[in-house]
């Protein structure tokens, strides 16, 4: 799933380094294009342009998230961190308020993510 070839790659690649146990690196928390974002068609030189009103979606999302967590916007996190906090602030369910709208959404995938991140951490 994803915008092209190159964003599903660039995903691909982060939920790879995600998934793996055996590295640690800093994360820095934005409600703003982030890394990921560059490899998607849609992205504009400072906002999501892939339809009016898609640049506040996306940053409705990460604002969710970052209130769920209890993160401050602009600070760096371990990856491990912030991978344990989900496990424990974050159900399945409660994608449906965090990702509201996410074409993604509907596929179920990422709520099997936060079940599995969940079960491997105790939650």
């Amino acid at each position: 799933m994803g915008y092209s070839p190159e964003f599903v790659k660039k995903m691909s690649g982060v939920v790879e380094q995600i998934r793996d146990d055996r590295i640690d690196f800093p994360i820095k928390v934005v409600a703003a294009l982030d890394d990921t974002c560059g490899a998607c068609p849609h992205k504009g030189k400072t906002t999501c342009e892939a339809n009016e009103g898609s640049n506040e979606h996306v940053l409705t999302m990460d604002l969710n998230v970052i209130h769920q967590l209890g993160l401050i916007e602009g600070a760096v996190y371990t990856k491990s961190f912030l991978v344990q906090l989900t496990a424990e602030k974050v159900k399945p369910n409660d994608l449906d308020y965090l990702c509201k709208g996410c074409s993604w959404l509907s596929y179920g995938v990422c709520k099997e993510g936060i079940s599995a991140i969940r079960e491997k951490y105790g939650k």
